[in-house]
């Protein structure tokens, strides 16, 4: 996380291998946390810029965590769908018949098959697992 310029200082060889500097940044405990709980980099910077500047109103920090809660929600709402597909679709099958008449391969082959709406139009790739892919 240092070298996202999250954390205070260069971090010691051993540190960095964690990404985090214990012990040596009070901001450390608020990022890992936040990361935890899924916050994206930008918005983690954005929280610890209020809390270099107490005196300011914290509706920044509010809009920041209501707006991850919106987020968070509505990947429930698709996981639950996602869900109540997958669960139809086992139960459909039951096994021992032959790969060419599985409803599992058949509901899989195409969304007509679906019970529910289950996927959005795009699916989502946080920013998080987008940047994973470019680290070298």
């Amino acid at each position: 996380m240092n070298r996202k310029g999250l954390l205070c200082g260069p971090a010691p060889i051993r540190q960095r291998e964690t990404g985090l500097c214990r012990g040596r940044c009070p901001s450390a405990p608020l990022i890992r946390h936040a990361r935890t709980l899924g916050f994206e980099l930008d918005d983690i910077r954005s929280l610890l810029d209020l809390t270099d500047h107490p005196d300011r109103p914290c509706g920044g920090a509010d809009a920041i965590a209501g707006s991850h809660l919106k987020v968070v929600e509505a990947r429930i709402a698709q996981l639950t769908q996602l869900k109540i597909e997958l669960t139809r679709i086992v139960r459909s099958c039951a096994g021992g018949k032959a790969a060419g008449q599985c409803r599992v391969i058949e509901a899989l082959a195409g969304h007509e098959h679906c019970a529910t709406t289950h996927a959005p139009a795009t699916p989502p790739v946080s920013k998080r697992v987008a940047r994973k892919g470019k680290r070298k």
